[in-house]
This record gives C-alpha cells, structure tokens and sequence, in this order.
C-alpha cells in the first residue's frame, strides 16, 4: 500500500525524523511518502501557526492526487487539517492524537500526556473532548520545550520529558504515557523502558491503523460531511488547489 505521511510544519529535519519513525514499523509491503506543505511555520505552537498548517495539509492532500495514496497520516498532534484531508482524499485518513488516545485506551484505564509548551496543552484538552476521551485521561502536562528542539533530541531534553512524565504518572494516577507531539516518536522506546510503562507514539499507531484500515478495505465514508468538496474557483496562491 502507499501511506501519504504528511508533516504539518515546514522543518525538513523533523519531515526526515517522522518518517523514520513511520517506516520503522510500517509493513515491508508500504511505501511511505514523507512530505510538508511548501509554506507555513517552522513549528506549530499556537492557533495561528495551526490555521497556516491545515491549509498546508489540505494542500499536500491535493497534491498527491496523482500518486494515489492508499491512506494518509495527519503527523501533528494538534490533527491539523484532518476533516479536510477525509474529505479532499477519500481514503482513510488517521491524526496522530487522535490514534494515540484510542491506543491508550485499549492498554490502560487512565493515561496522561506530555506535550511540548503548556500553551499547547489546551488544544490537546480540546481534542481529547472533541474525540470523547477526557473521560479517560488524567492529565495534559506541558514541558515547555520548543518543538524544533526536537529537530535533534539531547539528552537533556529526554530527561525532562522524561521526569515530566514520571510527575503525571504519580498525580494523576495514570498506567500510560502519550507522546505529545510528533517530534517525540523517536523516544518511544527509551522512555517505555525507564518508566515501565507502555509509552504511546501516535505516529507509529496511525501508520498501523492506516494498514489495518486499508486492508479490511475500509475508506472514508462519501456521505455526509466528509463527501468531496464542492467544485468551486480558488484564487490567488490557491488557485491550483480548487475541484
């Protein structure tokens, strides 16, 4: 199958470190294509940074009408651009939060999130309502590490992240981690291992439940909200990008 991976933000290094993340447990059967929008921000920290990145993702969708993507992955966790990219694409489309909290809750009872900068933890709160999941979900705990940190993750960069989850395990009494961010899917592993509990990347669960969904030959729905747009003139840097 084809999976379109698509990187809300403009930094090529992190493009480059999601798609690794996604090819190291993709099935040797799927092509990954690891794209970014062509503008944007540099990262996604705040409302305006994610209105530019869901054009950008709507943008990227359009693009690869012509490689005939089987599935895409949305790889931000604030699921920029998702409802459009079900609509503008047909196939299964999976958001990377939205992925991780089902994951989470199929392991555990409770789970917390640490995410980037604690601005961003509203928007992962309003996911976690929109999704059904505030239920089941402790904590949303900020690090206040900048995203492109994570371009290239220092150690200390892991230890913070890495004590900030320890902190919402004890308060929140939670039995899982997730990843807040795209950035974080390198450190899966490492983090699993020093806590002793499952550590949730939800790059890594989209690209599995975009093959499963491919492969049990489930597409988004044509009807309803999530048919395709309308045909319509676009104008200015938009013009290509209309039906």
């Amino acid at each position: 199958m084809k999976l379109l991976l698509i990187n809300p933000n403009t930094s090529t290094a992190m493009t480059q470190s999601i798609a690794r993340a996604a090819q190291g447990v993709a099935s040797p059967a799927t092509e990954v294509m690891a794209v970014q929008p062509s503008f944007g921000p540099a990262s996604i920290e705040c409302q305006y940074d994610e209105a530019f990145a869901a054009a950008g993702v709507a943008e990227q969708v359009r693009l690869a009408q012509g490689w005939r993507p089987d599935a895409v992955v949305v790889a931000c966790f604030g699921d920029p651009g998702l409802d459009a990219a079900r609509e503008a694409s047909g196939v299964p489309v999976i958001g990377v939060a939205e992925a991780a909290f089902h994951a989470a809750t199929l392991i555990a009872t409770r789970f917390s999130v640490v995410t980037t900068l604690t601005r961003t933890c509203i928007t992962a709160e309003r996911l976690l309502q929109r999704y059904g999941f505030e239920r089941h979900c402790g904590g949303v705990h900020g690090t206040d590490i900048p995203v492109l940190d994570l371009e290239h993750v220092s150690d200390e960069t892991v230890s913070r992240i890495e004590q900030a989850a320890r902190e919402a395990l004890s308060r929140d009494g939670s039995s899982a981690i997730v990843l807040g961010c795209a950035g974080m899917a390198s450190l899966c592993t490492t983090l699993s291992a020093r806590l002793q509990v499952p550590v949730i990347d939800g790059v890594s669960v989209a690209v599995k439940l975009a093959e499963s969904l491919v492969a049990l030959g489930l597409r988004t729905s044509p009807l309803g909200d999530y048919a395709p747009p309308p045909p319509k003139v676009y104008a200015g840097w938009a013009s290509t990008l209309g039906w």
